[in-house]
């Protein structure tokens, strides 16, 4: 199966994931996409891939798709909601970090047979974690801050949510690969190679951005069923 194919099924399965998550778990489907995009993201975006003639890394469209997730939170239940999903990637962010780390602390006995692929992978997780941790909380912050200020000058208004959807991730993804990439490969790899990286990254995930908008105005009509669970609930009760 070639790449392109794969780039364009990874942002199928991602971005049709979340609003499947979010339609089954509510709010709590949105956090746990989120966790798991920032975790996955952070071993994917090692693999260096060309797609369609262009190189770059395998974690573009997962990771892109993160940003989908703090959309629908400030769409459908505000900045707070927003924050609370970074808040939590962050934070396991930091304890894969110090697991990960651990788990190589430990000495492998004769039976082992993965502790050096372990290494492999496990040992680039501090650069690139924190790389990401910092690309992660300016970006990601910036993007609820961005998505709130338009929201501020648009309204809640359906006409108007593709530009406060790319809008806010557009800029924020920029700045999220010029932190990232600089910090976790500059030196790495040769400066041509850095740089097609860098160009590349910004460019599959912009596509992502502008792609995510019809499931953005698909998941503003979402009524998750915990929610008409709730609901259900109350009118019971009343």
């Amino acid at each position: 199966m070639s790449n392109e194919l794969i780039f364009i099924l990874t942002v199928l399965i991602y971005l049709g994931s979340v609003l499947v998550l979010y339609k089954v778990f509510g709010k709590n489907g949105l956090y746990a996409f989120a966790v798991f995009g920032t975790l996955l993201g952070n071993i994917a975006v090692c693999k260096c891939v060309d797609i369609f003639g262009l190189s770059t890394t395998a974690g573009n469209v997962l990771y892109a798709s993160t940003f989908l997730v703090t959309d629908i939170l400030s769409e459908k239940y505000g900045k707070k909601e927003a924050s609370k999903a970074v808040a939590y990637s962050f934070s396991i962010m930091i304890l894969w970090m110090l697991g990960t780390q651990l788990i190589l602390l430990f000495t492998p006995n004769t039976n082992d047979y993965i502790s050096e692929s372990l290494k492999v992978v496990f040992g680039l997780v501090p650069r690139i974690t924190i790389a990401s941790l910092i690309g992660f909380v300016v970006s990601q912050n910036l993007d609820v801050f961005l998505y709130h200020f338009l929201w501020s000058k648009t309204g809640n208004t359906k006409e108007k949510l593709w530009l406060r959807n790319n809008g806010s991730t557009l800029t924020s993804q920029a700045i999220d690969t010029i932190i990232f990439t600089t910090l976790a490969f500059w030196g790495v790899y040769p400066t041509n190679v850095f740089l097609s990286i860098l160009i590349t990254t910004y460019l599959f995930k912009a596509v992502v951005a502008l792609l995510d908008t019809p499931f953005m105005y698909l998941a503003r009509q979402i009524v998750p069923l915990t929610e008409k669970e709730s609901f259900s609930a109350k009118s019971l009760l009343n």
